[in-house]
């Protein structure tokens, strides 16, 4: 009982949080649509109504794209198991715990360099490179070269050293000459996406015939994760798997370990930690490895089992994703996935919102930065809840 109460009190702000946001870009729904405004002075309650009625469409839209929709849900229920049936309703809940896959490694690897003090922007950069290093191992030790088993360890392993190696580069200049992180880190995030494109585009070994796209082989060809699904048409694979066991263990490494205290404690203090005994350096260059590491990883398994190529824009917008995804998720492996899962349900969910609204895209964003503000200011959040026209009382003497 008081594990739940425990586990209540942690989901209540952001569940209000969501709500809030939810609310609030509701309304700007509403009163941005240029119908809905010009029928405001003519006849106010009945464009409010269709306002109010856009919204719920936009938001059924949102809900559907994410979660499934109840009415395939309820065919494939009636259904004497018919796998077209259920894969057609399993498939948005599916597709939107593939979205969160990367965000978890990002996420995971930019709070432990947050935990120690560093600002890691880099994690586009670390996970693209991981890709890079995943792509050539699959390229190399697919094909039945090696066992499955062997191939698929070597696309991690080498996924792990490409992210680790691109985020030691930063990490070391920050702490042998004091370079600034923030900038080595989004440097590198553009030289890793231009690295991609020099090698699908001039290395037969990588590039996809006929060599028209920069893009490399069907990695599927030479290494083929393996699902944990029963329907082979979802993609999901052994990646969340892994992502779940790597919060695990970040969590484990951070919480319970010595080295992670001293990475926590240089992070919290750094004048205190070399009065420790802590190295300033050997704290900022480890927490930057094992950062870039896990991003690498993900890259890798993302790479090799979901997108199934390598392209330059393979980093896309992740790495900036999951930083908000690891702030609202307190940096905190546990937080960083459940907010990982949110960000992929209205990153999928929202596909379907652009397609079956004239609502654009940039609202889903608003609507993602509004949960953002709203689980950073929490008071602001309770504060509009009790009484969003409270007016506070002035303090004496002013």
């Amino acid at each position: 009982m008081n594990g739940l109460k425990k586990f209540g009190s942690k989901i209540r702000i952001p569940a209000l949080s969501i709500s809030v946001a939810l609310l609030v870009g509701a309304l700007f729904i509403i009163f941005t649509d240029i119908e809905v405004l010009g029928g405001l002075l003519s006849d106010p309650i009945g464009a409010l109504s269709l306002g109010v009625g856009r919204a719920a469409t936009a938001y059924s839209a949102l809900f559907r794209g994410a979660f499934g929709d109840p009415e395939n849900i309820g065919k494939a229920l009636a259904s004497n198991g018919d796998i077209k049936l259920w894969a057609r309703a399993l498939r948005p809940i599916v597709e939107s715990v593939v979205a969160s896959v990367p965000l978890i490694f990002v996420g995971l690897g930019v709070s432990v360099a947050f935990r120690t003090g560093i600002f890691n922007i880099g994690g586009a950069g670390q996970y693209t490179m991981g890709a890079v290093g995943g792509t050539i191992a699959a390229l190399v030790f697919g094909a039945g070269v090696t066992p499955a088993p062997i191939a698929i360890l070597l696309v991690m392993i080498f996924g792990v050293i490409g992210g680790a190696a691109w985020a030691f580069i930063p990490g070391y200049l920050k702490a042998r000459v004091g370079a600034s992180e923030v900038i080595t880190t989004i440097m590198l995030n553009f030289i890793a996406g231009q690295f991609v494109f020099f090698l699908v585009s001039n290395f037969e070994f990588i590039q996809k015939p006929p060599r028209n796209q920069p893009v490399s082989k069907e990695l599927s060809q030479f290494v083929d994760l393996p699902g944990i699904l029963p329907i082979a048409a979802l993609r999901l694979d052994i990646s969340i798997i892994i992502a779940l066991l790597t919060a695990v263990a970040v969590s484990w490494f951070l919480f319970r370990s010595t080295r992670g205290f001293e990475l926590r404690a240089a992070g919290l203090n750094l004048a205190a930690a070399k009065y420790a005994g802590i190295g300033a350096g050997t704290s900022i260059i480890t927490a930057m490895l094992i950062s870039g590491a896990i991003s690498g990883l993900g890259g890798a398994l993302v790479a090799v089992g979901t997108i199934k190529q390598l392209s330059p824009g393979i980093g896309g917008s992740v790495g900036f994703t999951a930083i908000a995804v690891a702030l609202v998720g307190g940096t905190r492996p546990s937080g960083v996935v459940a907010t990982a899962l949110v960000f992929g349900l209205l990153q999928h969910g929202g596909s379907l919102m652009q397609v079956e609204t004239s609502i654009p895209i940039e609202m889903l964003l608003f609507i993602q930065a509004l949960v953002i503000a709203f689980i950073a200011a929490p008071e602001l959040t309770l504060g509009i809840l009790k009484n969003p026209f409270r007016r506070r009382p002035r303090s004496v003497g002013k």
